[in-house]
């Protein structure tokens, strides 16, 4: 999972940010001060550990905590998650972090993660998570709660929906990645849609490898979203916009079926 994206992390900077590796502090910062992870399974912790050393992050900060307690002190303090957070958990409220609970009133740590990321972050900092689908469309006030918080008060990006088969065979569920910056102030004008059907394996329990594969449109279209022939795409193709005006008016509704058309072949 998480020590999974901090490994991808470094393996891609190395690609693309050599010149990071030149310099004695920036080499240092990668080594010490750059990657952070939380876990409450003392396995888990040792196998992260393990895995970004080889992976030549000499030194990760790969600490026992519980993330969503009163423990965790962090504040404003990271520029990017990437986060797998656990779905379908419940905890103990009593435990849990006043001002979480203040963002969302609720047990499902699915929603409380997404607080928590808004409390960790710096100001400008960005989240990327993956949510069960239900986080977009949960009915729940505590569902509509977080959706609100990260709508008005914050930069929601972009919402990039994935089949049901992905994280096969450990689990079946509809999944999204969330993208949204901190900022305190607002900010969310249009948000960006994908539709994606294919990440280059089967959706079956044994994943081969397929052509079909939207990831690198996916990362291009992204990049290039101001583009006017990207503003322009239709609610018929795989990615568009939806203003924010029209997600309030849907109650903060965030699934990608509310918006998509469907185009119906008429059959002679």
């Amino acid at each position: 999972g998480s020590a999974g994206f901090l490994v991808e992390a470094g393996e891609y900077l190395r690609k693309n940010e050599p010149d990071l590796f030149n310099y004695q502090e920036k080499q240092e910062h990668f080594n010490n001060t750059m990657f952070y992870g939380f876990d409450m399974d003392r396995t888990m912790l040792r196998i992260s550990a393990m895995n970004l050393m080889q992976h030549g992050i000499e030194n990760p900060n790969i600490n026992y905590k519980d993330s969503l307690s009163e423990d965790n002190e962090d504040k404003s303090k990271y520029t990017l998650v990437l986060a797998n957070p656990p779905f379908k958990g419940s905890i103990d409220s009593e435990r849990t972090s006043k001002d979480l609970l203040e963002v969302t009133k609720t047990k499902k740590t699915e929603l409380l993660f997404l607080a928590l990321f808004l409390k960790i972050l710096k100001t400008g900092g960005k989240v990327a998570s993956i949510v069960p689908d239900g986080v977009l469309f949960g009915s729940s006030n505590a569902h509509k709660q977080v959706r609100k918080e990260i709508v008005e008060n914050h930069k929601l990006e972009a919402i990039i929906s994935m089949p049901s088969g992905v994280f096969k065979p450990y689990a079946g569920v509809s999944t999204a990645i969330m993208i949204y910056t901190k900022t305190g102030v607002g900010g969310t004008n249009k948000v960006w849609f994908y539709d994606m059907t294919a990440d280059g394996f089967s959706l079956d329990d044994q994943r081969q490898p397929v052509k079909e594969n939207d990831i690198p449109e996916i990362i291009e279209r992204f990049k290039n979203r101001e583009s006017e022939e990207e503003q322009n795409r239709k609610r018929t193709e795989k990615s568009f916009f939806v203003t924010k005006e029209e997600i309030v008016e849907n109650g903060y509704d965030l699934s990608i079926n509310k918006y998509k058309e469907i185009v119906v072949e008429k059959k002679e």
